[in-house]
């Protein structure tokens, strides 16, 4: 951590938000296809979620200059390949196959990117120790 981050006190990332043209349709794909934690909602239409200690938001853009879609969510897991699978089998779009993207002196990095319900890009990353 930065000397500035330090005297700030910022310690972590406490939150992502998602646009979600369709919040109901959202909070499904990540409650029931991703297997999200939903720790609560919002009247009208907001949905929290825990992914590994930080909370993931899905809101409806309240300007159109801020309806687009997200940065790129990297969801940390121990078996790409598995995940791969059963998202794949749970009807996810992907873009490609989970493939090596760099090769470190203890592990290889691998990852594979696709579309959430409301077609924002999300991608599956694994370390993988040789």
């Amino acid at each position: 951590m930065s000397e500035i981050a330090s005297a700030i006190g910022i310690t972590r990332l406490g939150q992502i938000a998602i646009n979600a043209r369709d919040v109901e349709r959202a909070t499904a794909f990540y409650q029931d296809v991703l297997g999200l934690k939903l720790l609560f909602k919002v009247p009208p239409g907001l949905a929290f979620f825990d992914c590994g200690g930080v909370r993931l938001m899905l809101d409806r853009a309240e300007k159109p200059e801020f309806d687009h879609l997200s940065s790129v969510l990297y969801f940390a897991l121990p078996d790409i390949r598995a995940a791969y699978g059963k998202l794949k089998d749970r009807g996810v779009r992907f873009e490609d196959e989970p493939h090596v993207i760099a090769s470190m002196p203890t592990h290889d990095l691998w990852m594979t990117f696709f579309r959430d319900s409301e077609d924002n890009l999300l991608a599956l990353m694994s370390e993988v120790s040789r």
